[in-house]
């Protein structure tokens, strides 16, 4: 018997994320007949378990720590509580809350716009099935993002860790939580779960946290974290895990240590790395190339292996941040549709990592640059020079900027410290702009904030101090 005729569109979108979705909607209003599919909950990592339950999670925990640590500021609090069920509730409540604004730009984009929910997989090129139907199109877009990588460590499976989407939806506490490995993830929700209560132990492979940031950036978090109560066990391999026991005590779960040191702990938290959503896409029968990590092959444009097949988001080669795949769909839009459009690489993309203090950069970091061979000066502040930080009691962290010595031009900057994440675009602003990096010390800053300080660093360089 053969397949039922596939129903034609204009476009057929997989996937839900941060770029399917305006993508989907924006494409169905200029006129294009869209197709988009999701096999689970709308919004993508982003929305069910990424940013918004994880800042969400991370704004109860801030908010502990300010109530405990308020002594310092002349503010005596009685002893500070955290009912966890209540601050999970809250962050299932934020989530619901983005998942129905998804739901209602789905739902309000007219009659050119149909939502199926299903998995989507190519049966051919250009041909996916979802729901036992076949859908056709000139152009498809995949947008299946990633998920948390499970590594092949012996015992793993008896224990049954937890990663970065089932620690979001614990209504217990973990009262000795072992966090395998030292990137983002690790990190964030390392710190919030000590804030909330627990112990916590980070367990890195690198001799530093965050492994891609200069040594001076890493310290600064670290010592940090240290002040808080959390262990690092850094330079260190996991070999192993074991259940000892299923009654969430303190000693129910061990991780060995590849010099044998064992690690005794309630809950195990694998933070890893992600894997691109791929294997079951059926790229093979719409011959759409896959890397040796599984990401889609992509190239300026978008473009796949397979002529009309486009991918965005988590699922491609290249930093795997919201924004990134929000902007992948502005760009492709613009490709989509005809217009001029910027090339992929063009972009100059900023992170935040959102601990506290919050690690945020943008373009060359020293180690890139000299690897690079460049000839540049970096200048080098701790954020506790700041009048603002030492009057809000924010003094940990550091200031980095690196700059082009013949030239003046920015090449990058790392701020380690309170609201890193917002200034971190003025030095993406400048860069956007190609400017020099006297351009900052030029600019009228207003005093007392944050923002100064990265003047006053610049200004720590011989060649911009006050004479």
């Amino acid at each position: 018997m053969s397949p039922p005729a596939p129903h034609d569109a204009d476009i057929i979108i997989i996937g839900t994320g941060q770029a399917g979705v305006p993508l989907a909607a924006r494409l169905a209003a200029a006129g294009k007949r869209v197709v988009i599919m999701e096999r689970g909950r709308p919004g993508g990592t982003c929305v069910n378990a990424g940013c918004t339950p994880t800042k969400t999670l991370i704004a109860s925990a801030h908010s502990a720590h300010v109530a405990r640590t308020s002594g310092r500021f002349g503010v005596q609090a009685q002893a500070v509580t955290v009912d966890f069920r209540a601050v999970m509730s809250r962050v299932a409540g934020v989530v619901a809350r983005w998942q129905a604004g998804i739901e209602r730009k789905l739902a309000g984009a007219g009659d050119r716009l149909r939502f199926v929910r299903g998995h989507g997989r190519f049966v051919a090129p250009r041909v996916v099935e979802a729901n036992g139907e076949r859908y056709q199109a000139a152009q498809v877009v995949i947008d299946v993002g990633a998920r948390p990588e499970m590594p092949a460590l012996p015992g793993i499976d008896a224990v049954a860790p937890l990663t970065s989407t089932s620690a979001l939806v614990l209504t217990t506490l973990p009262r000795h939580l072992i966090v395998i490995g030292a990137g983002y993830v690790a990190c964030e929700l390392g710190q919030a779960f000590r804030r909330l209560g627990s112990e916590v132990t980070i367990v890195g492979r690198g001799p530093n946290l965050l492994a891609r940031e200069d040594p001076e950036v890493s310290d600064a978090l670290a010592d940090a974290f240290r002040a808080e109560g959390i262990r690092l066990e850094l330079g260190r391999s996991v070999t192993r895990l074991a259940r000892l026991s299923s009654d969430g005590s303190d000693g129910s779960v061990a991780v060995e240590l590849e010099d044998g040191t064992s690690l005794r702990g309630s809950h195990v938290l694998v933070a890893a790395g992600r894997i691109p959503n791929t294997s079951d896409l059926g790229c093979e029968a719409a011959g759409i190339a896959l890397d040796r990590a599984g990401c889609i092959t992509v190239d300026e444009r978008y473009e796949t292996t397979a002529p009309g097949v486009f991918a965005v988001g988590d699922c491609t080669p290249g930093p795997r941040f919201t924004h990134v795949a929000w902007d992948d769909h502005r760009v492709l839009f613009d490709i989509l549709t005809g217009r001029p459009a910027r090339r992929r690489s063009d972009r100059i993309v900023p992170y935040t990592v959102f601990t506290d203090p919050q690690v945020a950069g943008v373009g060359l970091s020293e180690q890139a640059a000299r690897a690079r061979g460049l000839e540049i000066e970096v200048a080098s502040m701790p954020f506790g020079s700041i009048a603002r930080a030492i009057e809000t009691d924010q003094t940990a962290g550091v200031v980095r900027i690196v700059i082009d010595s013949r030239s003046e031009k920015l090449l990058g900057a790392t701020v380690v410290g309170a609201e890193a994440g917002e200034l971190i675009h003025v030095f993406g602003m400048l860069l956007q702009a190609g400017a020099s990096a006297r351009t900052l010390v030029d600019a009228e800053m207003a005093h007392p904030t944050f923002a100064e300080g990265l003047q006053t660093a610049l200004m720590r360089l011989p060649r911009f101090a006050l004479s």
